[in-house]
């Protein structure tokens, strides 16, 4: 158990833009940053920053909260994962508490796994540099290569000795359970035995955009062997290798600062790269290209840069991601490599000058390439030349901007010499033939459900009762303006007609706190938070308050639950989501809720007190069910009788303050 000490510590500590900027691209937005969800696809930022708070909020999604809801959010770790690597990212020594027997049982299942593959990582390490073995195979072959132990440490690469169990032997003995070495793909079981997957092979961690290992990759040594020359390791809870990218860890923050990232095909083809100073690269894990890599990428930046080399299969097969990536709205540029090269082996027979000079040199826009590429294709072949157009145009469809759609098709009809009107007609009949197929697809989508049997689900927000919401809205108050000084108007009761109609009110002015003033009008109608939630928050912050101390987000945010942490994050961040609108920009000139501060403050408050008087008068009523005598009858209508009046006062009050 991690002391509370230490946790303290960790939130006073961290910074939410730091942390959040590893895996999203944040641009400034006023006072807070912004970027585009790393939850959802969109076409435009939603997902905000404050650093000034240290919260963070996707309005996209709903989701929000600190640096910890974020990776808990973003990188599915529990709360202790996410406080260990928060830890380790700002060099915190973590101090703990014995754990008992009872609490090391409840590890969960996904804890458990990192630990295997943290383990594995590690020993694999040591095999290669500690081992005379690993240092004359393993490492032998690295540096046969070429590859320097900076980069094979950066990118933690070792080695499995050609033994069947050895690694399963080294894990069993620490204590890791043989559940969790199968689980995680690292030993498999063959004639009621337990075999090393990876034996014999050079290893590549994968890691998440965190840094934590989800997986492995492993090349065979020995080509003798009529075995694959790369496995990966097989899906599981954690490892998903369509949601990877390989290299991502290590690139991530010169991805965001040159505002492009570089996409490979292989392990060495990233390494070679970051070694030659390029270090923006990744690749796709063994893996056709796929639309959530896109994403991932997307997060980053909307630039990429494409890499073949000269194995025209190879191109082909690329080509149908990169329409994959158009779709998703990002600027594509290729390169191609020359014959016989591949980014290892032509980042290694040149100088670091030289690769930057030839990628600026002969780096390409993918529609051009692709038009010449198909051109060569075709030639004088008018049957080919027809489909290659085509081809070319449902690109070009793929892209979500019309603009951009324009200037292509421009461009295609210079490289093709053909008239731009004819181009333009074909990518109307792709268009065309697109929407049709996505209404078809939708209606078929609305005739299956349709077929499915009707059944409540429960909303994932809670609808708010009136009540809740202006609990909800005492909790921003005093988050925002607790302890503000603010002017109100207020009434006196001057006289009271004898006939019950409506009293007799004189307005003046008052000078208040915000704090002082909600919690007095709270005291005086013995009024309670309906909403446990906002009760604990009411009393975690009104203290505070009264005392004029400062409300510090981080720590209050350290003291709450995750669902708690979110509700505060969404109080906070609710302003902010103006900044996204660029509002000042299109001239809409947003009132200040500073400015009608007392407003609001006297509204909610009175608000909040007509519910409970109709909340009383319910009851009174309800109660006349059960009374038997005259004399409590009488009492109860009298009860009725006074809060109507004080109903009516405060409705009074409220009309005349709107």
């Amino acid at each position: 158990m991690i002391k509370r000490e230490t946790i303290d510590k960790i939130f006073d500590t961290v910074r939410v833009e730091e942390v959040i900027g590893d895996f999203v691209n944040l641009k400034r937005a006023g006072s807070n940053l912004k970027g585009y969800s790393p939850f959802n696809d969109e076409k435009t930022p939603s997902f905000m920053v404050s650093p000034s708070k240290q919260i963070w909020k996707d309005f996209s999604s709903g989701k929000g909260g600190n640096a910890v809801t974020f990776l808990m959010e973003h990188e599915r770790m529990t709360y202790p994962e996410a406080l260990r690597w928060l830890a380790k990212r700002y060099n915190i020594e973590i101090e703990e508490t014995e754990q008992t027997a009872e609490e090391k049982q409840k590890q969960t299942e996904r804890e458990a796994m990192f630990l295997v593959l943290e383990f594995a990582k590690n020993w694999f390490k040591t095999q290669m540099f500690e081992t005379g073995t690993g240092k004359s195979v393993g490492l032998g072959y690295f540096k046969s290569r070429g590859f320097r132990q900076e980069t094979l440490k950066l990118f933690e690469t070792g080695f499995s000795p050609d033994v069947r169990d050895a690694f399963t032997k080294a894990a069993l003995a620490k204590g890791f359970k043989k559940e969790f070495l199968i689980k995680t793909g690292l030993t498999f079981e063959g004639n009621n035995q337990l075999i090393d997957r990876f034996r014999g092979r050079i290893m590549f961690p994968i890691h998440s955009m965190s840094g934590r290992v989800l997986g492995f990759g492993g090349r065979i040594l020995d080509s003798s062997k009529k075995i694959a020359k790369y496995i990966n390791s097989p899906e599981n809870d954690i490892y998903h290798k369509s949601k990877i990218l390989y290299g991502i860890y290590q690139a991530k923050q010169q991805i965001v600062k040159d505002d492009q990232c570089i996409l490979v095909e292989g392990y060495t083809d990233v390494m070679a790269f970051h070694q030659a100073g390029i270090k923006n690269t990744v690749a796709s894990s063994g893996t056709a290209l796929t639309v959530e890599q896109i994403q991932l990428i997307k997060r980053l930046t909307k630039n990429i840069l494409v890499i073949f080399d000269g194995d025209r299969a190879g191109i082909s097969a690329a080509l149908r991601g990169i329409d994959m990536i158009l779709e998703q709205g990002l600027n594509v540029k290729v390169l191609l490599l020359p014959d016989g090269e591949d980014p290892d082996s032509f980042s290694k027979n040149i100088s670091t000058d030289e690769l930057i000079l030839y990628i600026a040199d002969n780096t390409k826009d993918f529609i051009k390439f692709k038009a010449q590429l198909l051109q060569d294709e075709a030639k004088n072949d008018p049957l080919k030349k027809g489909e290659l157009i085509r081809n070319i145009i449902e690109s070009i469809a793929k892209i979500p901007n019309a603009v951009q759609q324009e200037i292509y098709v421009k461009e295609v009809a210079q490289i093709m010499d053909m008239t731009e009107a004819v181009l333009f007609r074909e990518l109307a009949l792709v268009l065309k033939g697109i929407s049709r197929r996505a209404e078809k697809d939708a209606l078929r989508q609305k005739r299956q459900e349709s077929l499915k049997p009707v059944t409540k689900t429960k909303p994932e927000i809670p609808v708010l009762s009136k009540r809740e919401v202006l609990e909800r809205e005492i909790i921003k108050l005093l988050l925002l303006y607790g302890n503000k000084e603010v002017e109100v108007e207020d009434w006196d009761v001057k006289e009271i007609p004898e006939d019950n109609t409506e009293p007799v009110l004189e307005k003046f002015v008052r000078t208040t706190v915000v704090a002082d003033e909600i919690y007095k009008q709270l005291q005086e109608d013995e009024m309670e938070f309906s909403n446990p939630i906002f009760k604990k928050l009411y009393q975690l912050i009104i203290h505070k308050s009264l005392e004029r101390q400062p409300i510090e987000v981080s720590q209050l945010m350290s003291e709450l639950s995750e669902e708690e942490a979110r509700i505060v994050s969404d109080i906070l961040m609710e302003e902010e989501k103006y900044d996204l609108a660029n509002w000042e920009k299109h001239s809409i000139d947003v009132k200040s809720k500073e400015m009608t501060l007392g407003w609001h403050l006297m509204d909610v408050l009175l608000n909040l007190r007509r519910l409970l008087i109709q909340d009383l008068i319910n009851e009174q009523k309800e109660s006349l069910k059960d009374i038997e005598t005259d004399s409590d009858r009488i009492d109860i209508f009298n009860n009725i009788k006074d809060y109507l009046f004080l109903f009516k006062l405060v409705s009074t009050r409220l009309f005349r303050m709107a």
